[in-house]
């Protein structure tokens, strides 16, 4: 059993080296090199790399008067991620926040942007899928041991969304009952897929019955699957495949009934569902007859229920096409942070030209409506 030592801000492994929470897939050094390997599965573009000359909010314009925004898609980086990851290399569409990242940090630049509250999440969604037993236990664990000390210690402006090692069930049991009972966590962060199982798959099943008694909220992070990390030479895989993926998860969730399974469950998808409002009405042209009773309503009635952050994904086209997919009360205020600029979905929201009660309920609105203790 691993034991750590509690920090100010997360844990610290105790013991010798055999003691690293990763030791049960080797030493720290081949840990570090399955870490990376994971990291580049979800996509070269994961992490944007740095230009000095930018900031998390590139002018006044990203700023309000009254700081209301609630952000839930919101990443947080706990020191044993950060040391297996290692250092992270940026490009120039990114952020000093993305090579710099503190929790006072990213607390400045919320309030620079006008948020009020952020739903934390890990680093990249989730465990990576090459990571299994022991190794993806601890490091959930880590993580979120180590948001919930940020909502500790930054009283009123973080949630927390606690991670799970999905491929082991009974661990993801125990990582529920330890989140919600103990760190007293908002709900669960998923992944889109985990090794080419995405989410509506029956092993899955049990997780979810779980999450359904307990009226969970999931939010879900898109990854790349491993059939195309690599399909376009020099082409990061988030350009794309992130959205393809969401699609991917919410087809499967379809087609194996999920949804209509375990209806107390809250789902949240992001980057204004990727490809989904544009491939919503084929999806449902072609959903076999046999698989009715998995969406008893029509599958855009299904769709419809979703939530769907606007996290890089606030622009004309992406905001068009949801808006027709979903009713206002379905979106949500996210930003990527790190990952990307505050500005880039702050500009982008507020040039489409929403009508002020909508944007209230995007800013906030739907967020306190979806997590009530934000209302308080």
């Amino acid at each position: 059993m691993i034991k750590f030592r509690r920090t100010k801000l997360g844990l610290e492994a105790l013991g010798k080296k055999a003691d690293h929470p990763f030791c049960c897939s080797g030493t720290p050094s081949t840990a570090r090199r399955q870490l990376l390997k994971s990291l580049g599965a979800l996509g070269a573009g994961a992490f944007l790399p740095f230009s000095a000359g930018l900031t998390v909010i590139e002018d006044a314009r990203a700023a309000t008067t009254s700081p209301q925004r609630i952000d839930v898609h919101h990443h947080l980086f706990s020191p044993v991620y950060k040391k297996l990851a290692g250092p992270i290399r940026l490009n120039q569409r990114s952020d000093p926040a993305l090579a710099n990242w503190t929790p006072s940090g990213a607390v400045q630049d919320m309030d620079k942007a006008g948020i009020s509250v952020a739903m934390l999440s890990g680093a990249t969604g989730g465990i990576p899928s090459n990571l299994d037993g022991e190794p993806a236990r601890s490091l959930a664990r880590d993580s979120n041991e180590y948001g919930a000390q940020m909502v500790r210690d930054f009283p009123g402006r973080f949630g927390l969304l606690a991670t799970l090692p999905m491929l082991n069930r009974e661990a993801s049991l125990q990582e529920i009952e330890h989140s919600f009972t103990e760190l007293k966590a908002d709900g669960i962060a998923l992944m889109t897929d985990y090794g080419d199982k995405w989410p509506g798959d029956p092993i899955f099943a049990p997780i979810f019955e779980e999450l359904n008694r307990r009226n969970a909220i999931v939010f879900v992070h898109p990854t790349t699957p491993s059939c195309c990390t690599s399909l376009m030479p020099g082409v990061p895989a988030s350009w794309a495949e992130y959205d393809f993926d969401t699609t991917r998860a919410i087809t499967s969730l379809l087609v194996n009934g999920t949804f209509t399974k375990f209806p107390n469950v809250r789902f949240i998808f992001t980057h204004s569902g990727g490809t989904v409002p544009v491939l919503a009405r084929r999806v449902a042209d072609m959903f076999p007859p046999a698989l009715a009773a998995g969406a008893p309503n029509g599958v855009e009635a299904e769709l419809k229920k979703l939530y769907f952050d606007i996290a890089n994904g606030a622009n004309p086209s992406s905001l068009a096409a949801l808006t027709k997919l979903v009713p206002i009360s379905q979106l949500l205020f996210g930003t990527d942070y790190p990952f990307v600029r505050m500005a880039t979905t702050i500009d982008g929201f507020r040039e489409y030209g929403f009508p002020a009660r909508d944007i209230q309920a995007i800013n906030n609105g739907n967020a306190m409506r979806l997590f009530p203790r934000l209302r308080k």
